[in-house]
C-alpha cells in the first residue's frame, strides 16, 4: 500500500496546537519540519525564534531552538552561524520582531549576506501582544493603537519587506508566499526546501517572506480571514520570487 501522508515526527506527538483557529503559524511549523525531514536536516537545524507568537511552537517541535531578545534573531543567529557554520539557523519571525523591533539588525544582517535563513511571518499585526499596528499593517486596516484605522500622515505606509531588502547587494534569494490555498501552501514548502539548499550551498542570506492571517486580532472567523487575504492582503503584498540569485 503506497503511503500517501504521514505526520513529520519533527512535532511532538503528545502535544496539542495552543494557536488560534485560523492561525497559519500551525500549518508554516510542519511545512519547516517535513522540510527538514526531507532534507536530513533535522540534527543540524536550530531555529531562532523571535518574541510573540512566533515563539510558542517552541512546545511542540522535536530539534533545537533558541529564543532571541524582542527583534534581534538575525543577530543572534549570525553569531552561532559564523560559530558553527556546519549547523543549519534559521530565524522565525513575525512583522512586528523582524520588521519594527528588530529592523536594524533584519537589514543589518541582509546586507552583509550572512548565511542564514529567515522565516518572516507577514499577518499584518502584533499577535501575541495585543493587536497593535505593525509596519505591515494595511491602510485603513484598524488596530489597538490605529481604532481609526491605519492613515498615512499619522502612520505612514505598509512595509514591504522583500522589496526593501531587494534594493541591497548582497541577499541571495528573496521570495513572498503564502498558505491561503493548497496551491500556495506547495509553493511556500518549496520555497522554504530552496532557502534552506541555499544555505546549505553558501549562497548568503534567503529570507522566504510568507503572507498569513491573524483571525482574532483581525476580528474575522477563520474562512473570512481567508478572503481578507485575496482581496486585501495578496494586491498589496503580490506573491512570487523578488530575487534568486
Amino acid at each position: 500500500m503506497e503511503l500517501i501522508y504521514s505526520r513529520t515526527k519533527t512535532i511532538q506527538e503528545d502535544k496539542v496546537s495552543g494557536f488560534c483557529p485560523g492561525c497559519m503559524h500551525s500549518t508554516v511549523v510542519k511545512l519547516i519540519g517535513e522540510v527538514l525531514e526531507e532534507m536530513n536536516l533535522v540534527e543540524k537545524a536550530v531555529m531562532i525564534t523571535g518574541i510573540g507568537c512566533c515563539g510558542l511552537h517552541m512546545d511542540y517541535i522535536a530539534y533545537d531552538t533558541i529564543t532571541a531578545p524582542h527583534g534581534r534573531a538575525c543577530a543572534v543567529a549570525t553569531g552561532l552561524k559564523r560559530s558553527n557554520p556546519d549547523s543549519l539557523y534559521f530565524t522565525y519571525q513575525g512583522d512586528g520582531d523582524f520588521a519594527s523591533i528588530g529592523l536594524g539588525e533584519s537589514i543589518s544582517a541582509a546586507n552583509r549576506g550572512e548565511n542564514i535563513t529567515v522565516i518572516f511571518i507577514n499577518n499584518g499585526i502584533y499577535g501575541m501582544t495585543g493587536g497593535q499596528m505593525a509596519p505591515t499593517t494595511l491602510m485603513g486596516m484598524k488596530a489597538s493603537t490605529a481604532p481609526k484605522g491605519r492613515i498615512a500622515e499619522e502612520h505612514g505606509y505598509p512595509m514591504h519587506m522583500c522589496e526593501i531588502l531587494n534594493q541591497l547587494t548582497a541577499p541571495a534569494y528573496l521570495e513572498r508566499t503564502s498558505c491561503n490555498t493548497p496551491q500556495n501552501v506547495i509553493k511556500t514548502k518549496k520555497a522554504i526546501k530552496k532557502a534552506f539548499q541555499n544555505q546549505i550551498d553558501g549562497k548568503g542570506f534567503s529570507m522566504v517572506e510568507i503572507v498569513t492571517s491573524c483571525p482574532t486580532n483581525w476580528g474575522l472567523d477563520p474562512l473570512d480571514s481567508l478572503k481578507f487575504i485575496e482581496e486585501k492582503m495578496l494586491p498589496e503584498f503580490p506573491l512570487g520570487v523578488i530575487r534568486d540569485k
